[in-house]
């Protein structure tokens, strides 16, 4: 069962520092700014959604009040998180939203995105408010020269060129309503390059950049653009990356407490809900132990 954080959404959740605390404290319009009720009846479409973040993010939007059609390879993982937001929605208790829906969506083919992505969805998902390009994944942590040519074409695929075909429909779609907001999922391999990553780290630097380029392009318009860049989350992301060997998955995350799928799903939702004149661009989230790809503390490993 997704477990969507208590969304303090009425106000957002969210811990605020001293100062803005004190904000907080004004009477209204001051208040607006720990606001959700923005998202309320909100179109979201959420790629790589079938689970982690994308399944996270989901729920926290449903109990937001938004409606949302998540999308991924699985159609019965997608089942499963569109039950999960009808249930997150009953949970957030707005009134609001309560309409989701599913799309079987490979992000390696860029011509069926192209050309099947829209029709497909529902009529009351024909206007999309918020995009969040999510789907990415990472194989192998073999060293260049030794990458499967294979992997490298399913890694550039779906990170990349699947990302990008996404984009560029929706922000046609964007400048022709003068509305909409785009949230890519980048990483802190998209800053620092780490051995055994060559190619995800590419491919996260080519989000980062894609990103940036988008947010000036756009800068003239009222579209949002925002880059989220987690660090160490617990997903199945290293599972996949060790080809199924849980084992040496659970060894990337031991001996700290890594951030977890709705820490991020939180980010996103509060990233979406600022109001329309403010645009969060980039965010960058660590777990407390971790300052880089590689500078971490395992305060609980075994002396």
């Amino acid at each position: 069962m997704l477990r969507c954080p208590l969304l303090r959404l009425a106000p957002i959740l969210r811990t605020a520092p001293a100062a803005a605390r004190r904000f907080s404290a004004s009477p209204a319009p001051s208040m607006s700014v720990f606001r959700s009720d923005r998202l309320h009846n909100k179109t979201v479409f959420i790629t790589g959604a079938s689970g982690g973040i994308g399944a996270a993010t989901a729920g926290l939007f449903a109990r937001a009040g938004a409606n949302v059609v998540v999308s991924a390879r699985r159609q019965d993982a997608l089942d499963a998180v569109v039950e999960q937001c009808t249930a997150a929605n009953k949970e957030g208790g707005s009134g609001a939203g309560g309409k989701y829906a599913s799309l079987v969506l490979d992000m390696q083919d860029r011509k069926a995105i192209e050309t099947n992505l829209l029709p497909r969805l529902p009529d009351w998902a024909k206007n999309v408010d918020v995009l969040l390009a999510n789907a990415g994944l990472v194989l192998g942590t073999d060293k260049v020269g030794d990458i499967s040519g294979d992997e490298i074409d399913t890694m550039i695929q779906t990170n990349v060129v699947g990302l990008i075909a996404t984009v560029q429909l929706f922000v046609r779609e964007f400048k022709a309503r003068s509305a909409g907001h785009i949230i890519t999922l980048g990483s802190i391999a998209g800053r620092e390059a780490y051995p055994g990553g060559a190619i995800y780290c590419a491919s996260k630097f080519a989000v980062n950049a894609f990103t940036s380029a988008l947010l000036k392009e756009l800068v003239s318009t009222p579209i949002r653009v925002s880059e989220i860049q987690p660090g160490m989350v617990e997903t199945n992301f290293s599972v996949t990356r060790f080809r199924g060997d849980k084992g040496a998955a659970d060894k990337v995350y031991e001996g700290l407490q890594p951030l977890t799928p709705e820490d991020i799903a939180e980010e996103i939702v509060w990233c979406a809900s600022r109001p329309a004149h403010v645009n969060v661009a980039e965010s960058l989230i660590f777990p407390v132990n971790q300052a880089s790809p590689y500078h971490n503390h395992r305060p609980n490993l075994a002396k």
